[in-house]
């Protein structure tokens, strides 16, 4: 293992697997965690999904990476020590962490149980903690967390294919909800059909909806049809399917992270239709105001959900039976994982089983 400075820090020493420049190569690294506070959750990190967010920050892509980070936003454990005053949780616990660990408590949005878009919101690695030091991801041995950023994991949920649910899950379930996607019978669009698309599918069947799937690759048609239960299936590509859509459509949810053109989605929205974009492409979308203003139609994003929400999303998936679709990897597969899912090649997301493979490698 090669020793980290910052492993003076904190108190409890950690292992994970982190990238310390640009070319994003995920290795072994020992650093430290804090001691267990008052209010804090202590657990053994058991799963940890890939997120396409990690590969951004692990080569600086968004510009913000400090290094060393370890990344991993979608991790599930079990508690090994609580803090004196926490209430909602004990050792021996299944729980989850997602992509917060952190917020100010007080503001308007905090307040509203909306602390994704706290001004002060701390995620879960690469931003400042309150003390100072840099938060670290669950591509790790173990986690700390104040108890309020902690989930509690639904007893049927299984653990590695419900990790990706703590990202892919409520990104895809708050939007459906916020914009009135919900309802039985809804006519709701879902582009794209990667990591966040094909729990998108799942999200909005179980709410009701009659489910448009958009896809530029004919080949995911079968997958769409008979994997995911979706009712429809058009390539995006194709003008005369395109066509055929318009004004058909309630909302559409836009889960694609590479650079393509919205407008045309817009045409396939009926009157008050809403678009909704979750994914992050690197470029700018262009768009009109005349498709906008002849049907009242409205743009609109989504990030994440707060914490209320996503206990609400991993409780309602349990119901369900929503799962992503998974392919469990060694953490020693990092690096690999991360060069197939920059080619889209897997089937839906990756799941880093932490807690045998770190273990192995030690």
């Amino acid at each position: 293992m090669e020793k980290s400075s910052l492993e003076s820090v904190h108190p409890i020493k950690a292992y994970g697997y982190a990238a310390s420049d640009t070319s994003g190569t995920l290795a072994p690294l020992t650093f430290s965690r804090r001691a267990t506070g008052d209010k804090d959750v202590r657990f053994k990190v058991l799963y940890c999904g890939i997120c396409h967010s990690d590969l951004h920050w692990a080569k600086n892509e968004w510009g913000v990476t400090t290094y060393p980070v370890i990344p991993g936003h979608e991790i599930v454990g079990t508690v090994t020590e609580v803090g004196s005053k926490v209430e909602k949780f004990k050792v021996g616990d299944t729980v989850g962490v997602g992509c917060l660990v952190g917020s100010c408590r007080s503001c308007q949005s905090c307040s509203n149980d909306l602390e994704q878009y706290c001004p002060k919101m701390i995620m879960t690695y690469g931003f400042p903690y309150y003390d100072g030091t840099i938060t670290y991801g669950g591509y790790s041995d173990h986690m700390v967390s104040d108890e309020h950023f902690v989930l509690r994991w639904p007893e049927n949920l299984p653990l590695d294919s419900g990790a990706p649910l703590l990202c892919a899950g409520v990104t895809t379930y708050s939007p459906l909800r916020h914009y009135g996607l919900d309802k039985p019978g809804t006519k709701v669009g879902v582009v794209g059909l990667g990591g966040l698309g094909h729990v998108a599918v799942k999200m909005a069947k179980a709410f009701g909806a009659e489910v448009t799937v958009f896809s530029t690759s004919p080949a995911k048609e079968q997958e769409a049809l008979e994997g995911l239960k979706a009712d429809h299936f058009i390539v995006s590509k194709d003008p005369e399917q395109m066509k055929a859509a318009t004004g058909t459509l309630d909302g559409i949810i836009d889960t694609v992270s590479a650079n393509h053109a919205i407008v045309m989605y817009l045409n396939l929205l009926k009157t008050d239709g809403k678009l909704v974009l979750v994914g992050i492409p690197e470029k700018p979308h262009e768009l009109p105001a005349f498709p906008l203003i002849m049907g009242r139609k409205i743009v609109g994003g989504s990030n994440i959900g707060g914490l209320k929400e996503t206990q609400e999303m991993l409780d309602f998936s349990a119901k369900h039976g929503i799962t992503a679709d998974v392919e469990v990897v060694p953490i020693d597969y990092l690096n690999t994982a991360m060069e197939r899912l920059l080619k889209s090649d897997v089937r839906y997301r990756f799941v880093i089983d932490v807690a045998n493979s770190l273990k192995a490698s030690n």
